[in-house]
């Protein structure tokens, strides 16, 4: 069941949209080869504490972190370690912050140094799925739609959608209903109403569509070793459109 938010609960989980979106924001200097993912981890839980919020991966179903760092070949779920990021890595730093209960969830790639030809390539249409996915979100719109319009253009980008994992929705509970993949059909799937709030976060590998979950039963990385890239957003669905809630305040 979807749960519609009412206004009032959509204002009160605007700061923790906005405080993750922030929180990318602050990362992104630090985000330099030489630094570890445990390291940023740290500053990310530091700077979580301080402005009030709660870091919601911390223990969550037992993950150990407060932040998701996802390297290279790494498609989400990568847990925080002592290794050092390279010149020409690429690295999604995914943030869900907690005020007052409300979840807020968004993610990046970011280039570390120079990116290479091919990490751009994924980083960007990366960039753009979800871009093409946010600009089909309104009333009436069906959550295929979204699916088939990512699909379409990463597969004609000759890249993988990753299918296993999916947008969710979100608010009080970190993944709620509905499920929002990124590959389906046109016109099939959940009618889009005014008040849902979700994620869209397409994951993309420049190779295979195929991932594994490694033996720490968290960390998923592509089977044939690809690089993959991904971006992701909170969004309202609004009588018109959608609303992107995860854009940062001015800082």
């Amino acid at each position: 069941m979807v749960n519609i938010k009412t206004p009032q609960e959509i204002e009160q989980m605007r700061p923790a949209c906005h405080h993750a979106a922030n929180t990318l924001v602050m990362i992104e200097a630090y985000i330099q080869p030489g630094i570890t993912t445990n390291e940023i981890n740290e500053i990310v839980h530091d700077y979580t504490i301080k402005h009030g919020a709660i870091p919601a991966p911390l223990n969550y179903h037992g993950f150990p972190k407060s932040v998701c760092t996802s390297v290279n070949h790494v498609v989400c779920h990568g847990i925080p370690s002592d290794k050092q990021l390279k010149n020409g890595d690429i690295i999604n730093v995914d943030v869900t912050s907690i005020i007052n209960g409300w979840h807020g969830d968004t993610s990046k790639t970011f280039y570390v140094g120079e990116p290479k030809i091919r990490t751009k390539k994924v980083t960007e249409v990366a960039r753009k799925a979800l871009e093409l996915g946010m600009s089909v979100v309104k009333p009436g719109a069906t959550l295929g739609d979204i699916g088939y319009i990512i699909q379409q253009y990463v597969e004609g980008e000759k890249c993988g959608v990753v299918r296993e994992y999916c947008g969710h929705g979100i608010g009080r509970v970190f993944h709620e209903d509905p499920q929002v993949l990124h590959y389906g059909k046109a016109n099939t799937g959940m009618v889009l109403k005014q008040g849902m709030v979700f994620t869209i976060e397409p994951m993309v590998n420049i190779g295979k569509a195929a991932v594994k979950v490694l033996g720490d039963k968290w960390t998923v990385v592509t089977r044939d070793k690809s690089l993959s890239a991904q971006f992701e957003h909170t969004l309202l669905v609004t009588g018109d459109g959608v609303e992107i809630l995860t854009l940062p305040d001015v800082i």
